[in-house]
C-alpha cells in the first residue's frame, strides 16, 4: 500500500481501503477501484465476494484488471510527494546547518571575548595589587621617618630601601579581541554542507530521469553518406570518406548527422551517449521536419535542442549561443525530455551533474535523438565513436 498523504487533493486517487493514496490499483466489475492488495486481502477474509464500496455481490471471485489511468496519477502524486520528501530533506539540513552555524559563531565570539575580559580583570588585580604594596611601604616609610630610635631607623631603612618591583605599566593594553575569519570559517561550513546535500539532490534528480530510459538505434536511412554505423546501430563515426547511396528524402546530405529510428510524440524519455576521447560532436534531440539536405543552422527555431562540443568549448547551440562551463573528461553525456512540459536536459552522467536545460519549448511534432560524430581528420583525431549505451541506474 502507499504511504499515506493528507493532501486534499489526493483524496480522489485514494483507496476506499487503506485510505492511502492507490498503489497498482484495479478496478471491480462494479466500476470502483482499490489498491490490488487491499481489494484481494479483502476477499481472502470474506466469505463472499463483494464490492466494499457499494457491497455487490459475485457468484465468482471476479478477475481484477489494472487501472491504467489511475495507475499513472498515483505515479505522478507519488513523484511529487518523493519531490517535496527530497526538498523538505535538504532545506532542513541547510536550516539546521544555519541554525549550528549561528550557535557556533555566537560561542566562539562569547569565549574570545570572555579571554579578554579576564585578561583585562587580571592585569587589574595586578595593578592594584601593586599599589596596595606601594601604599603600604608609603606607611611604613612616613611612620619610618618620625621615629626617634635611630638604631631602628638604621635596622628598618636598610629593608625599605629597595622598592618592590613594579610593572611599567604605560605599554601595557587590553587589545580587544580579533573576529577576522571567524565568519568566514561559519561560512565555509555551510558552504561545505551546502555542497554535500546539492550532491545528493544532482544524484537523485540523475536517478530519476534515468527511469525513463529508452532504448534507441540508429538509423542508417538517415546517416549522411560518411557516417559508419555499427551492426547493432549503438554507435557512429566519421569514416572520412563519402560513400554512395541511394537517394533518400529522410538522409542528412550537407551535415554529418545521423538520427534514430525511434521517435517520441508525448511523455518522457531519457538515453545516455559516450562521448570519450572525442573532440568534436553534436548531440541532441530534432523535429521530424528538419531540413535534411541544406546547411542549416542548429538552433532550436530550425527544429534542433543539441549540445556542440569541440576541443575546449562546450555550447548550447541557439541564437545567441549559450556557452556553458566546460565539464573536464566528460565522458557520457545523459539527455532527458519531457514531452509535455517541453523541456530538454542534458547531464554529466560520471560527475552526475546537469549541464544545461532548454525550458519552455513547444513541441506539435514527433522528436528524434540524433547524433553527430564530428568530422575526423587525417591525423586520426576524433575517429572515436558516438556511442549509444545501456543506462546502469545502480551507480
Amino acid at each position: 500500500m502507499a504511504s499515506a498523504n493528507t493532501s486534499g487533493s489526493e483524496e480522489n486517487f485514494s483507496c476506499s481501503i487503506c485510505l492511502d493514496v492507490f498503489n497498482n490499483p484495479v478496478s471491480t466489475p462494479c466500476g470502483h477501484n482499490f489498491c490490488r492488495t487491499c481489494i484481494t486481502k479483502y476477499w481472502d477474509e470474506q466469505v463472499k465476494f463483494k464490492c466494499p464500496l457499494c457491497n455487490m455481490a459475485f457468484n465468482t471471485r471476479p478477475d481484477l484488471r489494472i487501472n491504467t489511468l489511475l495507475s499513472e496519477l498515483a505515479a505522478h502524486k507519488a513523484d511529487a510527494d518523493r519531490e517535496i520528501v527530497d526538498g523538505v530533506h535538504i532545506l532542513t539540513a541547510l536550516k539546521r546547518c544555519i541554525e549550528k552555524c549561528q550557535d557556533d559563531l555566537n560561542q566562539m565570539v562569547k569565549e574570545k571575548l570572555k579571554s579578554t575580559e579576564k585578561q583585562a580583570e587580571d592585569l587589574i588585580k595586578e595593578l592594584e595589587q601593586e599599589i596596595e604594596d606601594l601604599t603600604n611601604r608609603c606607611s611604613e616609610v612616613k611612620q619610618l621617618s618620625h621615629t626617634e630610635d635611630h638604631l631602628h631607623f638604621l635596622q628598618t631603612f636598610r629593608s625599605l630601601k629597595d622598592p618592590p618591583p613594579t610593572r611599567d605599566w604605560t605599554t601595557v593594553e587590553v587589545r580587544p579581541p580579533s573576529y577576522v575569519g571567524t565568519l568566514r570559517r561559519s561560512l565555509d561550513q555551510l558552504e561545505e554542507t551546502l555542497n554535500m546535500e546539492m550532491k545528493k539532490l544532482r544524484d537523485a534528480e540523475l536517478k530519476r530521469v534515468q527511469k525513463y530510459e529508452v532504448d534507441v538505434t540508429l538509423d542508417p536511412d538517415t546517416a549522411a553518406s560518411q557516417l559508419i554505423l555499427s551492426e547493432d546501430g549503438k554507435q557512429v563515426h566519421d569514416g572520412g570518406v563519402a560513400k554512395a547511396l541511394p537517394d533518400n528524402p529522410k538522409r542528412f546530405t550537407k551535415k554529418v548527422r545521423v538520427l534514430t529510428r525511434q521517435s517520441f510524440s508525448s511523455g518522457r524519455f531519457y538515453f545516455e551517449v559516450q562521448v570519450k576521447d572525442k573532440t568534436a560532436w553534436w548531440l541532441g534531440v530534432a523535429r521530424e521536419s528538419i531540413d535534411r539536405k541544406d546547411l542549416i543552422i542548429v538552433t532550436p527555431e530550425n527544429g534542433y535542442l543539441a549540445l556542440f562540443s569541440y576541443k575546449d568549448a562546450l555550447v548550447f547551440r541557439d541564437n545567441p549561443d549559450v556557452r556553458l562551463p566546460q565539464r573536464a573528461e566528460l565522458q557520457k553525456v545523459g539527455v532527458f525530455v519531457d514531452y509535455d512540459e517541453g523541456l530538454v536536459s542534458f547531464y554529466d552522467v560520471e560527475a552526475r551533474v546537469h549541464i544545461y536545460s532548454a525550458t519552455g519549448c513547444s513541441f506539435t511534432e514527433p522528436l528524434y535523438p540524433f547524433l553527430g560524430p564530428g568530422p575526423c581528420d587525417y591525423g586520426g583525431n576524433n575517429s572515436a565513436p558516438l556511442i549509444i549505451l545501456p543506462v546502469n541506474q545502480t551507480d
